[in-house]
């Protein structure tokens, strides 16, 4: 009876078989590898976008709130900006600041006027929200 080269007594590969198992190894290590990067690039996608999105939420929740406070104020003739609103001083707003700009839609100023909310994160503009004040 003769033995497959494998299964010989000694346990040695059998002729040329010798660095097959390191190559499959090797190669399983390699294609491992790229998965896992794969799926780290994507987590680390996946986490920016939701950083941001939770950004943008909160600048336009805060652009809406700034424009309501500006539309309920005195409407004052020829004015350039308004006060903002304070910000809440929770950690949900932390780093952001509000721009509020007005100007007559006609000259002189009839009654109306476009006011435009501009919310800024680090320096950097995260939400712009455009609505009209008239004078009641």
């Amino acid at each position: 009876m003769r033995l497959s080269p494998r299964n010989d007594r000694s346990g040695r590969a059998g002729r040329g078989e010798s660095g097959v198992m390191l190559l499959e190894t090797l190669a399983a290590l390699a294609i491992t590898g790229v998965v896992v990067v794969a799926f780290l690039s994507g987590l680390g996608t996946a986490s920016r976008a939701a950083i941001v999105a939770d950004e943008q939420t909160t600048a336009e929740s805060l652009a809406r709130t700034q424009i309501d406070w500006v539309k309920q104020a005195a409407y004052v003739s020829g004015a350039a900006t308004y006060t903002a609103a304070s910000i809440p001083g929770s950690a949900d707003y932390s780093g952001y600041s509000v721009n509020i700009t007005a100007a007559a839609l006609n000259v002189p100023d009839d009654g109306i006027q476009k006011i435009t909310v501009t919310v800024r994160r680090l320096s950097r503009d995260v939400a712009t929200l455009q609505g009209y004040k008239v004078d009641r």
